[in-house]
Formats: C-alpha cells, structure tokens, sequence
C-alpha cells in the first residue's frame, strides 16, 4: 500500500522532519539526516551565509534533501513575506514555513499575522506550512488560503514539553483535511509516536534531537517511533473502556471444575 505523504505535490516517504538549529556541531547535521530519512529540514533564512560555505547551514544539507526555509525573527505578515521571498531570491526553493512570533516570553506565534502571511504567499506561488497555536477556526482558515499543510505547537517552541495541546491537535486531524504536522514541544521518541498514532501526518524534531546526549542515536530513535506510530494509526488502535474486561470468557471454565466428576 502506498503511504506516502504528499505536500505540494511532492511525495514523501519520511513523515518525519527535521530542524536544523542547536546542533553543537554542524557537521552532525548530515549524519542526523541521514540517520532519521528525513526527506524535508527547515532552516531559518538568518543562518543562511551564502558569503561563507562554512559558516552556510545549507553546505551541511545532502542534495535530495527538500529545504524548507522558516521566517523565524519575523514579528508581522509583512516580515514574513519579505523573509520568504528572500530566501526564494536565495535559492532555498518555494517551500516556506511561516513562522510569526511576536512574543518574546512564551514565542507564542500570532494566528492573525499567519493567516494573513499565508493568503500573500499562496497567491505568489509558494507551498506554505504556517506554524499555528492549534485552533479549528484559524486551521480551516488556513487550508481554505491553500496552506499546504498546518503546523500546531505541542508545547513552547524547544521546551520538549510534548503534546500539551494533544485535543486540540486532534480537533485539526478530524477536521481539516491538509496535513497536520506537530512542531514544537516534542521532547521524546514516544510523543512523536504518540502524535502519529493520533493521526498527524508528520512531526517535526530539532531540539529533543539536537540537544540529546547522541543526536545521531536519537535521530534513528525518533524515526522508529514515526514509524511506529503511522504503523499503529493505520492499523487502526483498540478502543479504551473504562472497566476491566477479561481478555478471554473464563466464567463457563470455572463452573466446569466445580463440577463433580
């Protein structure tokens, strides 16, 4: 059966995408990649030098690989969009990921303002992915703008808190039918996992992964637990009961031995 994910009519394999900040090492960056089969990363345009190959996240990202720029610093719409189109000008492709954080506390991102941004940047030709607080209203919203997907928080940006929004994603997964990829918040293999088998398409992992003891370890870690999870969520989950039931009827067993011989 093909599972595969599609996302602006590229078809995926990997359902499990990967940050590209943090990593003590840049050179880790290729090895991480390869270790989890992640087919999509995201880097944020203001570490992009193409000046300096050394100092270019991008000389780190195999060929193959789809890059998918984010607008991280970017505090409105309209620094969003220039932010995108900058890095369109730039080479990095037409894939973007919205990504408007006025906050300076919580970086809790503003629904409004990615809304807007997305209405802009669909219209110009880029296959957007706005990261959102999870929200139906705003999620419907942005697949009726022709967001190519939608991204809700877990938990704070790189708290590796995991899935405290988990009913609200799940709102999105039933409702929308664009794919619901989890970014921000997921700390351990088992939330990836858990965020799979609640249906989500993909889930995206940079701090859990970059900030681990062995960031190449813990990548293979999290691709098994994707695919774990879509493995589950296709197979379909047995239902929860609030009471015990016995696995096997033990009743009609128990009279036949106190039956006398």
């Amino acid at each position: 059966m093909d599972d595969s994910l599609v996302i602006g009519g590229t078809s995926l394999e990997s359902r499990l995408v990967l940050g590209t900040g943090k990593f003590p090492d840049r050179r880790l960056i290729p090895r991480v990649i390869a270790e989890s089969g992640a087919q999509v990363v995201t880097v944020a345009l203001r570490r992009v030098n193409l000046a300096n190959p050394e100092d270019n996240v991008l000389s780190y990202i195999p060929k193959g690989v789809v890059v998918m720029p984010n607008t991280s610093g970017a505090r409105c719409a309209e620094e969003a969009v220039r932010i995108a189109r900058l890095a369109r000008a730039a080479g990095c492709g037409n894939w973007v990921k919205v990504e408007i954080v006025p906050d300076q506390v919580y970086l809790m991102p503003d629904n409004q303002e990615t809304l807007r941004a997305t209405e802009i940047l669909v219209k110009e030709g880029f296959v957007v992915l706005p990261y959102v607080l999870p929200d139906l209203v705003i999620g419907r919203k942005l697949q009726d703008a022709g967001a190519a997907a939608v991204m809700p928080l877990g938990a704070p940006i790189g708290s590796n808190r995991g899935l405290k929004t988990a009913e609200l994603i799940r709102m999105l997964v039933e409702e929308l039918e664009v794919p619901i990829i989890v970014d921000a918040g997921i700390g351990k293999p088992s939330e990836a996992a858990a965020a799979m088998e609640m249906g989500c398409a993909a889930v995206l992992v940079n701090t859990a992964i970059a900030t681990a003891g062995d960031p190449v370890g813990m990548a293979r870690a999290f691709a098994l637990a994707v695919e774990a999870g879509r493995r589950a969520f296709l197979a379909g989950l047995g239902p929860v009961r609030e009471y015990a039931e016995a696995s096997s009827p033990l009743t009609g067993f128990l009279q036949e031995l106190e039956q006398p011989t």
